[in-house]
């Protein structure tokens, strides 16, 4: 006699911080999908707009926003968020309560939360997505990493989507020696994949990540892109209703572009330009592409991730402030991303939803 199991409800819940967690959680919320669970997706702003557009025909919940913002002075980035503390853990509490009352609401059998502090229930299995198990702020770096660990640690699983060893991309930031907490390094998290297709734009422009820093640079490279001998393609990065294209001379602007057109953009692109935020890595490893990177002002990871890049010779970087289109000749000295071959096993990693009972009197 055949045994027929309901599939499990998964809550999938990116922080809203520019596109890049919203965009890594596409191939899990795939995968979930494709291993007979029912993913359910909750984020806010323009990680919700961007999953709603990839996945029309999903359940999409809507969480408190963080309200994340950017100093215009990259040095007073910390300061600014320091500053909004309240308004976050405020929010995360919301959340928190909101996820709980959810559980019971969609019949939620287990959660992902990429980097959402308060998206977490002891009614479930709940699971834990970042590259960042050391947090860098300068001088507070050992705080608030030991705060981000500590969080981190309520979670049953922490995953990490990098390599175990000593090859890999994230370097300090994905890696402890001595975790109190089950870590799993589950390779690179790309929706991208290499193809071979005839190059049409000398350069593609991706911009990402919070204002006011994204529309900034948005404006610098408008002016230097006038300088610039070559077909380029620039896409801004910011989610609308509608897609709009503008021409301008040897320029195609787009606000924003989809997984499946931003996939065949990237492949029909010689070189890119971009900011150095992790998700971006690992779409320009499964590309093996040429980049410059100009990490966010005052953000410590990028800035970290951009001159580990360039140590191992892979590709170069600047500051916001010091760019010119001169920059861009820099790429040939580098060797660009090579592939990393690793298989993800989604059926054992899924495994911490199976079999679970969620508690009655949670």
């Amino acid at each position: 006699m055949e045994i027929v199991t309901t599939p499990k409800n998964i809550l999938v819940a990116p922080l809203n911080w520019g596109l890049g967690h919203a965009t890594r959680c596409i191939p899990i919320i795939k995968a979930l999908q494709e291993n007979n669970y029912i993913p359910i997706i909750a984020s806010d702003g323009i990680a919700l707009d961007l999953l709603k557009k990839e996945f029309p025909y999903l359940k999409t919940l809507e969480l408190p926003s963080y309200q994340i913002e950017y100093a215009k002075n990259g040095r007073n980035f910390k300061w600014k968020l320091l500053k909004n503390c309240p308004k976050i853990i405020e929010a995360i509490w919301e959340e928190k309560k909101t996820v709980n009352k959810w559980i019971k609401k969609h019949k939620i059998d287990g959660i992902i939360s990429d980097n959402r502090l308060g998206v977490i229930s002891k009614k479930v299995p709940s699971v834990f997505v970042t590259h960042q198990l050391n947090v860098l702020t300068g001088t507070t770096t050992w705080i608030t990493s030991v705060l981000h660990q500590n969080i981190i640690q309520k979670y049953e699983e922490c995953w990490v989507p990098d390599l175990e060893g000593e090859n890999n991309l994230t370097g300090k930031l994905g890696h402890l020696e001595n975790a109190n907490f089950k870590i799993r390094h589950i390779g690179p998290l790309s929706r991208m994949h290499k193809k071979e297709t005839p190059i049409i734009y000398d350069l593609m422009v991706v911009l990402s990540g919070p204002e006011p820093q994204r529309g900034l640079l948005e404006d610098k490279l408008r002016i230097e892109l006038q300088k610039y001998n070559g077909k380029v393609v620039f896409v801004k990065g910011i989610i609308e209703k509608e897609q709009i294209k503008e021409q301008i001379g040897t320029i195609t602007y787009y606000n924003f572009m989809n997984s499946r057109q931003l996939e065949q953009t990237f492949n029909e692109s010689d070189k890119i330009l971009c900011r150095s935020g992790y998700t971006t890595i690992m779409d320009l490893v499964k590309l093996e592409k040429k980049a410059f990177f100009i990490p966010t002002p005052g953000q410590y990871e990028q800035n970290y991730l951009a001159k580990k890049i360039k140590r191992e010779a892979i590709a170069p970087y600047t500051t916001q402030d010091e760019f010119t289109i001169e920059n861009l000749n820099e790429i040939e000295n580098y060797n660009g991303f090579t592939s990393i071959k690793e298989h993800v096993d989604w059926n054992d990693l899924f495994g911490v939803f199976k079999n679970v009972k969620k508690k009655k009197n949670e």
